[in-house]
């Protein structure tokens, strides 16, 4: 039995099993301080020893290079109490098994890549589109990582403030990707949550645009045969399709061969493991590096 931790910066979901089909979840733990937050995760796999490995995927940003004094920690993270928090050392020093790191979003695209949306895929994207935004995902079926990981919710667009006044969420850049489409942005701009918002709200057609803004960068820059996108704002059906159909006008022919079968349909995808593509990518990130 293997153990994983998704820990977000909303609330902390933990399993153990080896996979989607004897999995024991715990109840949603609230990210409250990393004292109160860590004592339940701890609790929670003591109750189901023994285990043999853990997986984690953090918010971050995280550190993630072995050889670092602050590896497994959780560092400039603009959630309250949580800047410079050790964390897989906490964990494996309380359970006495080996630890596996890695961002949240990374251990999401593992989930669905080894039981969902990316199975045989070798280079994918994976974004959540939430709280914040987040990408991960694979190239050549190795994990996205360089000096630290991926920062894809930061990626700055272009904004037309005559079109879109809205400043920005974001505390550090304002107007980037996660700024002007996290779920918090969108209620900050139209004064209403994402799921209070109709499908034929114009805040759909912005979320699409910026959105498709994002993709189409990633498109140009990595090539992915795949984008499976999550989170609780991609929970809006209806987003979808406006998204596919602003990728191919953003496109505007250049490469769309490329698209496989030219099925923006199957190229731009949820998630085939609903809410639980990042506890079950924290599993496997385990039972990867236990092999």
């Amino acid at each position: 039995m293997l153990g994983g931790i998704e820990a977000g910066g909303t609330k902390f979901v933990c399993a153990v099993g080896t996979g989607p089909h004897d999995l024991i979840v715990s109840a949603p733990i609230s990210t409250t301080t990393p004292a109160e937050t860590f004592a339940q995760v701890i609790t929670f796999f003591k109750e189901h020893a023994p285990i043999e490995a853990i997986g984690i995927g953090s918010f971050g940003p995280i550190d993630l290079r072995p050889d670092s004094p602050t590896f497994g920690y959780i560092t400039s993270t603009p959630k309250p109490g949580w800047g410079n928090t050790r964390f897989a050392g906490i964990i494996q020093d309380a359970v006495n098994v080996p630890i596996y790191f890695d961002t949240d979003v990374n251990v999401a695209a593992l989930g669905e890549h080894r039981w969902g949306a990316a199975q045989g895929l070798n280079t994918f994207v994976y974004l959540t589109i939430g709280t914040g935004i987040g990408g991960g995902g694979m190239v050549d079926s190795k994990l996205l990582h360089g000096l630290i990981h991926p920062e894809i919710g930061h990626l700055i667009l272009p904004r037309d403030k005559a079109m879109d006044p809205y400043e920005g969420h974001c505390p550090f850049h304002e107007d980037c990707l996660e700024g002007l489409a996290c779920g918090p942005a969108i209620e900050a701009r139209w004064h209403k949550k994402a799921s209070e918002l109709p499908p034929d709200h114009p805040a759909w057609s912005l979320e699409a645009h910026y959105l498709s803004v994002g993709l189409v960068d990633l498109i140009y820059t990595l090539s992915p045969e795949r984008f499976v996108m999550g989170g609780g704002v991609m929970h809006q059906a209806h987003l979808f399709p406006m998204i596919r159909e602003n990728v191919k006008r953003r496109m505007n022919g250049y490469q769309m061969a490329t698209i496989p079968g030219g099925d923006f349909d199957r190229y731009i995808v949820p998630p085939s493991l609903g809410d639980r593509s990042g506890v079950l990518g924290a599993l496997a990130l385990a039972q990867r590096a236990s092999d």
